[in-house]
């Protein structure tokens, strides 16, 4: 989905345990959260449903204002905010209906080329040095990409383009946290993304409004409260450990949300989503363990949301 934080990294080994909990925590909430979006979306357009997320999870954020104070909302750079804002929303719409209309295993795994697409903004705006090694890996991924998209095979579905658009989204994202995450306060950041996000996906959610009835109110309730406590759990891992260790983990997304959506979709994982899946896992671990090893904390391996690479 953006709350993201910039995230300082204790390697300590007595972390390694808890670091590796708060990350599969993170990463099954999120899966639930998906099936929940697409529990919601038997009655609710995806546009719908992203407002309501927003709009409980900013309910469950409260505790932060509680927590710091309305210190919490001092800020000398609330333009950044909202132009962040706007472009994460695009990610979250584009990502939902993504959820919505693809197989869940799919949608997904095309979530994760949301890092490649970092690499290349990481050089174009921020100046940093990438080398043939990562190029290489870059490279790869999209390959994964192309065989997760079926060009040319008879399931290929201009959807596929939206969960693209959302990665593509998501990666701009998280170049403008790099920005903010110089000044600006982790807490604050998630806060005021929350926010933010409650009227801008309100707009659009207004074009196609329903009023939820019965177990509907439930579904998007937890969407709220799984992705607030998810990200809460995200940030805690890689405070604990390395993205480099971490990564890999997270695609275990991939896994939760293709089980659920076989048994309670009908949906089946085919060759491709696997092969592709694989090949982006592949790339994104060796990017992360590369940065891991020259140590460069880059915004490509620390600050990335994962919700936004589904939203």
């Amino acid at each position: 989905m953006s709350e993201n934080s910039t995230v300082t990294v204790a390697a300590s080994g007595d972390n390694v345990p808890r670091a590796i909990g708060f990350m599969v925590m993170s990463t099954v909430l999120f899966g639930v959260m998906a099936v929940c979006i697409r529990l919601a979306s038997k009655q609710l357009h995806a546009f719908e449903i992203a407002f309501f997320r927003n709009f409980f999870g900013f309910i469950f954020t409260l505790p932060l204002l509680y927590k710091h104070g309305l210190g919490i909302f001092k800020t000398n750079r609330l333009s950044l905010y909202f132009m962040r804002c706007v472009i994460g929303i695009v990610s979250m719409l584009a990502g939902f209906w993504a959820i919505v209309h693809l197989p869940l295993a799919q949608a997904i795994a095309l979530s994760y080329s949301t890092p490649l697409f970092v690499t290349i903004g990481a050089v174009m705006v921020l100046g940093e040095v990438v080398r043939a090694r990562r190029w290489t890996a870059v490279l790869v991924g999209f390959i994964g990409v192309i065989v997760l998209m079926h060009p040319g095979a008879d399931s290929f579905t201009l959807a596929s383009l939206v969960a693209l658009l959302a990665a593509v989204m998501s990666a701009s994202v998280a170049i403008s946290i790099k920005f903010l995450s110089r000044t600006e306060k982790p807490d604050t950041i998630v806060i005021y993304t929350t926010m933010i996000w409650v009227p801008l996906s309100f707009l659009p959610a207004l074009f196609y409004w329903t009023q939820p009835t019965g177990i509907t109110w439930l579904w998007i309730v937890l969407s709220g409260l799984f992705g607030t406590t998810a990200h809460l759990c995200w940030t805690r891992a890689l405070k604990l450990g390395d993205a480099s260790m971490l990564t890999p983990i997270s695609f275990l997304q991939v896994l939760v949300v293709g089980g659920f959506g076989y048994f309670l979709f009908d949906e089946k994982v085919d060759r491709w989503t696997l092969v592709g899946a694989a090949i982006i896992f592949g790339s994104n671990v060796y990017i992360a363990h590369r940065e891991s090893k020259l140590e460069r904390p880059t915004v490509t391996d620390r600050e990335i949301n994962p919700e936004t690479q589904q939203r």
